[in-house]
């Protein structure tokens, strides 16, 4: 599998469910946006998500956090939705369950049989934040993290310190 040139979210909104294919690397770089997508699309009364992770090449804990922070929304609805992650791979695979987010959504690590449309699919594009978004954005990935799984506290005690003390200070 090659990797793209650039990470990306590509997206198709106007299915059901909603379509996520994940390219590259998810990361606290390019999280924000998937952030913001989700949850125009719960004001919109979208419910259901698909993620396709079949070209994701990694991920780390604050995307974890974002989509924990997603599956914790649609669960919270009055007609709770869904978040399916589909084809994650083996490393992806243990990363979500090391975290808990198994919990939250359903996960298929096999061969998910799914067609994207990629012709109606968008990328969505990258929004730069400044210092103290950014550090915002990451507290709250991670304190849904901990929401998700109890023992992530003590994984993420010195990250969240850090990242409150710095919001805080502002």
């Amino acid at each position: 599998m090659s990797e793209p040139t650039r990470p990306a979210f590509l997206v198709n909104a106007y299915t059901d469910p909603v379509l996520v294919r994940v390219q590259g690397r998810a990361s606290f770089t390019n999280s924000g946006s998937l952030k913001d997508f989700f949850t125009e699309m719960i004001r919109q009364g979208k419910t259901r998500f698909v993620l396709d992770f079949q070209q994701c090449v990694s991920m780390d804990s604050t995307f974890l956090g974002v989509l924990a922070g997603a599956a914790l929304q649609v669960r919270k609805l009055s007609q709770p939705g869904s978040l399916m992650l589909v084809r994650v791979g083996d490393r992806n695979l243990e990363l979500i369950r090391n975290l808990g987010l198994h919990r939250l959504a359903t996960v298929d690590a096999g061969d998910f049989n799914m067609h994207f449309d990629g012709s109606n699919a968008q990328p969505l594009s990258e929004q730069v934040k400044n210092e103290i978004e950014s550090a915002k954005l990451v507290l709250e990935a991670h304190e849904n993290l901990v929401s998700a799984d109890s023992a992530n506290a003590a994984k993420f005690q010195d990250v969240l310190a850090f990242l409150r003390s710095r919001v805080e200070s502002r």
